[in-house]
């Protein structure tokens, strides 16, 4: 790292993890030092067809994703939105939302999420989420 702050890291480096039904991450600011990212969340996650990427749910900062590969789709305040590469998606402070892989194989979503929230995240019930198992009961 630069004096002043500033670094380069390559995600094969970084110390990913793969849930068996989240799918494979590489975080920042979650499971890298917290005081390194301060202001925001990034996630880069890996979804298999089916696999939701968390539980259906709000949080009390902005979310935003970006599809770099392959389809998914998003349950968002139980509406359907499917997603291609290159679509963008944008959830204000408390939207329900879920991201799930879709089409024939993997999809790569970037998700960036401010960090400064004092609300914790709320865990709607959704039959429609639930149909991808990604529904509190």
């Amino acid at each position: 790292m630069a004096p002043n702050g500033w670094f380069k890291e390559n995600l094969a480096n970084v110390q990913g993890f793969e849930h068996p039904t989240a799918g494979k991450a590489y975080m920042f600011g979650e499971s890298r030092p917290y005081e390194r990212y301060r202001d925001l969340g990034i996630n880069i996650r890996v979804l298999e067809p089916g696999q939701p990427a968390s539980p259906y749910h709000s949080e009390g900062v902005e979310e935003f994703f970006i599809v770099l590969g392959g389809e998914c789709l998003a349950v968002v305040e139980d509406e359907e939105v499917p997603l291609r590469k290159w679509d963008f998606l944008h959830c204000p402070p408390r939207t329900a939302h879920v991201i799930v892989g879709a089409g024939d194989g993997p999809a790569t979503v970037l998700m960036v999420s401010g960090r400064r929230s004092e609300d914790p995240p709320h865990y709607p019930v959704s039959e429609i989420a639930g149909r991808y198992g990604a529904s509190v009961e």
